[in-house]
């Protein structure tokens, strides 16, 4: 642990990753009723903290290489830089349903699989979870 390092805020960052796993779940399955079994992209936006893109992109890398690819429903995902803007990376992942998703994201929250992106992100990530129109 860095001598500079503040236990408070790091448990600051936790818990709001944790509210923003919680806000994602309950996201997932507003507005699909009737579209049960829709392929869904999940778009999910990231901030690092300045100059750790890198360490993130490596960490989400090494999470699909070692979670993602058993995932039921989970087609693949791809990471974008954001022009401009060197420490923000935004990462679609595309999802036979949405269903499939929050199963994911419930054994996720079980797990802690996600608890290590707390210390990597400057502000809470952002998700939007879309379909093509019917």
């Amino acid at each position: 642990m860095h001598p500079g390092h503040r236990p408070i805020r790091s448990r600051s960052r936790r818990a709001c990753a944790r509210r923003s796993l919680r806000a994602a779940r309950s996201r997932v399955l507003v507005g699909v009723e009737g579209r049960e079994g829709m392929a869904i992209k999940v778009i999910v936006e990231l901030r690092a903290h300045p100059g750790r893109r890198d360490e993130l992109r490596a960490w989400l890398d090494d999470l699909v290489a070692t979670e993602g690819t058993d995932q039921p429903g989970f087609i693949g995902s791809t990471r974008y830089e954001v022009l401009g803007d060197p420490d923000a990376l935004v990462e679609i992942a595309d999802w036979e349903s949405a269903e499939a998703r929050a199963a994911h994201m419930e054994q996720a929250a079980a797990t802690g699989a996600y608890a290590p992106l707390a210390a990597m992100l400057a502000a809470p990530f952002r998700v939007s979870v879309v379909s093509e129109l019917a």
